[in-house]
This record gives structure tokens, sequence and C-alpha cells, in this order.
């Protein structure tokens, strides 16, 4: 008997925010596509929720076209369908125009927002077919100006994606949702701090604007710790 359960598609999905997320949505049936750079965690998490049928880990380097439509490819191929896209790749940089090198600048900005808009061209296709959904990992420093950081201009630039893909899929049955979190305890961070959220706050936060009823789109989600002043 063909499995008809609705198909979830994570970048950056091997730890924080996307793996907390992959779990989440796999305990309300969805089956999952995880993608990263290094497939290492991911087996192990493709393991867990399910192995073969359930769960698919994908090796994708986000700044690769290829990568993103074999990414695509290899979802439709093993489960038939494309229902959640979720954009979640992405790091940060030390802050000052004069830290990190440019090397890292160009990975970041490579990753962060051409990654992003790879994987909305590379599954917008599918999703218009099953009148899907796009989520895109955005930032509080997307919503203010961050001093020094290039990190921040990359994720005004998400903030500006979203609304744009918004508008261009209007009509088709597409949501778009961006999720703004602030200070979250990821491996993003070097350091754990107090008064952070957890991957899993954020994973609630996704969790609720899928779970919403097809004619409700919750364009975006900006969730802080409570502690977090800025």
């Amino acid at each position: 008997m063909p499995d008809h359960d609705k198909v979830f598609l994570i970048t950056g999905a091997s730890s924080g925010i996307g793996a907390a997320t992959a779990r989440h949505a796999a305990q309300v049936g969805y089956r999952l596509v995880l993608a990263a750079r290094s497939t290492d965690k991911l087996d192990a998490l493709a393991t867990e929720l399910g192995g073969p049928r359930r769960a698919l880990a994908v090796r994708c380097d986000v700044t690769e076209w290829d990568d993103q439509q074999a990414m695509v490819s290899t979802t439709l191929d093993r489960f038939g369908r494309l229902d959640v896209a979720f954009a979640n790749a992405g790091f940060g940089a030390s802050r000052g125009f004069l830290g990190g090198t440019p090397e890292h600048w160009r990975e970041m900005v490579l990753t962060n927002v051409l990654g992003a808009a790879y994987t909305i061209r590379a599954a917008l296709p599918a999703l218009k077919e099953t009148a899907g959904h796009v989520l895109l990992t955005g930032s509080v420093a997307g919503r203010r100006p961050i001093k020094g950081s290039l990190y921040s201009s990359t994720k005004w630039a998400v903030t500006g994606m979203g609304e744009s893909l918004r508008q261009d899929v209007h009509g088709t049955g597409i949501r778009v949702t961006l999720v703004e979190p602030g200070q979250v305890d990821t491996p993003f961070f070097d350091s754990p701090g107090e008064g952070r959220l957890d991957a899993d706050d954020i994973a609630r936060a996704v969790m609720f604007a899928v779970g919403q009823p097809p004619h409700v789109d919750v364009n975006e989600i900006l969730i802080r710790p409570t502690a977090q002043e800025g």
C-alpha cells in the first residue's frame, strides 16, 4: 500500500534547529528529507526517525545549484511528493568589518542568502503540485542592524526574500513563513549562554506555522527569549 504521508525537507538538518524540527515533524507523521554538507550526523538522525521508509539523509551543499536540484530530485524519486521545504542552513561570523576572513565572509553570504534562494528555486515546482509551504530561517538580526555584523546583513536579505517570495507565489496555494529566532543554544554559538532559547522552542514555532489550516499563512514568527533585551 503506498505511503501518502506528507514530506518535509530540511536543510541544515544535522543539528540545532534543523534536527529539532525534524524530530517534531516526525512525531506528527511527516516523512523527512534531511540535508546537510556532511551526512555523518544525518545518517544517525535518519535512523532515529524511522530509517529509509520514513527519513532520508541527503548530502547537500546549499551553495551548489546541482546539489540542490539533486536533493529535490531524490526527494521526489524516493517519496513521490514534497509538501514543506525549510531553508534553514546558515552560519554566522564575528562582528566587525575588520574581523574574520574574506573567505569566511564569502561562504557565509553564499550559504545564508544564495543557499536559501537556491532551496526555494529547486523546491518550488514540486511545492506548487501540493500547495506546499516554504519556511526560511531568518533572525532577530534581520529586523534590526547589529553593529559591525555582516551576518545581520545576510539575514536582512532573508527577511526581504520571504516577503518577495510570498508575493511571487500568491494564487498558488503555497504558504511562506519567515522564522526569526533570537538567541538560541545551538552549535551556531561557540559556548552556551544563560537565558537563551532551546532549538525545541524554535521547532515548536515552525510546527505551529506548518500546522495551520491551508487558508492561514503565518508570514513571520519573531521569537526571543524573555531575557533578551535587543
